[in-house]
């Protein structure tokens, strides 16, 4: 007899079990998940307007910017809401994203 179970939802363990520690966990990854945004979206908008930086080398730092925002922008959030909202659940889609 096998086991053929196949797991939907995943545990994951708090940072704190405090509620005010789970706050400032929220309000600290709030802070650098905004400062991530607004920098590659600075880095994204200064190489799309300016004709000159249409260079390779600049090609490859709007590829990054991309990918930084991609996936700060999959696990920051989730992260976040777990905390704002003291659940431990993330579903096995999710952990595989």
């Amino acid at each position: 007899m096998s086991n053929s179970s196949f797991p939907t939802e995943f545990l994951l363990l708090p940072f704190a079990d405090t509620r005010e520690l789970q706050l400032l966990h929220f309000g600290l990854f709030l802070g650098i998940y905004l400062a991530a945004l607004l920098g590659n979206g600075l880095i994204l908008t200064a190489i799309a307007c300016d004709h000159r930086l249409h260079t390779p080398m600049y090609f490859f730092l709007l590829n990054l910017a991309l990918l930084d925002l991609g996936t700060i922008t999959t696990t920051v959030p989730k992260a976040m809401a777990n905390s704002l909202w003291d659940t431990k659940i993330i579903s096995s889609s999710g952990c595989a994203t």
